[in-house]
């Protein structure tokens, strides 16, 4: 795994612990603001480390990521190889040795994964884990119990489910699944692919889609069981009783976008 550098900082010097490489111009990297992007530092802990791994990727190479408690951000770009940084934090140092940060590449696929011993669940003990990836990548499965998740720019297939938290993502095409427990999920610029597919869920909480310009092949498959449908898209719509439903073909009628909510509203809009 590498050198892993541990210091005790103070709380409000952390966010200078959490710089990174930049990347060559023909491969941009992540920027050296990427933590503070995701979220700010917290207050509470006092030790912290970060680790910085380039990852040979091969074309088509399955992608998994798992993670406890963490804020997990994937960029896409023309690179060719994977750029993956992690930050930990934790109230003591000893505390760093309960969620090991890994990095690795099998037969199967490259795993990343900072996932606390023994099922634990402590909000203590936190992850940032920021990935420049091939827009090509396949992210076969993006697994995270608690944090928030940043897609940006990833064109093939991603697979995320998170159970608390936000979604956000931008610029996605391909296969893409994304499912919130508890939290949200907010697309926007996505684009519907021959052969792709658009797969959203929120348990308890909004699911928003913005599209730049209206499809112009799609089957749109929405229900709420209780909440609301609007959608700058005309649908054909079932609400007076019991789930809302709506619905539309576009064209060809394929790919399908499905939006599924238990609890909570349904917003579709498009730019004008």
């Amino acid at each position: 795994m590498g050198q892993i550098i541990i210091r005790r900082v103070r709380s409000t010097a952390i966010a200078l612990l959490l710089l990174f490489c930049a990347g060559a111009p023909s491969a941009p990297g992540l920027p050296a603001d990427v933590f503070s992007r995701i979220s700010p530092a917290s207050a509470a802990p006092d030790a912290s480390d970060r680790i910085s791994r380039i990852v040979p990727l091969a074309e088509g190479t399955p992608i998994r990521v798992d993670a406890t408690v963490a804020d997990v951000i994937i960029t896409g770009s023309n690179r060719p190889d994977l750029q993956v940084q992690i930050a930990r934090r934790a109230p003591t140092a000893a505390d760093l040795t309960r969620f090991a940060p890994i990095v690795e590449t099998k037969p199967d696929g490259v795993r990343i994964a900072v996932v606390q011993a023994d099922e634990g669940k402590d909000a203590n003990l936190k992850a940032e884990i920021a990935i420049a990836s091939p827009a090509a990548a396949v992210f076969q499965a993006i697994r995270v119990f608690e944090g928030r998740v940043r897609l940006t720019n990833l064109k093939a297939a991603c697979d995320v489910d998170l159970r608390r938290g936000p979604i956000d993502a931008t610029g996605l095409a391909g296969r893409v699944r994304l499912e919130s427990g508890i939290g949200s999920v907010d697309v926007r610029d996505t684009d519907l692919t021959p052969g792709g597919m658009l797969r959203l869920r929120v348990f308890n909480g909004p699911l928003r889609v913005r599209f730049a310009r209206a499809p112009a092949n799609a089957r749109i498959l929405a229900v709420t069981f209780n909440g609301r449908i609007e959608s700058d898209i005309p649908l054909t719509k079932k609400d007076q009783f019991g789930p809302r439903f709506g619905e539309a073909t576009l064209g060809s009628g394929e790919p399908v976008m499905s939006l599924d909510v238990v609890k909570g509203d349904i917003t579709i809009t498009v730019n004008r």
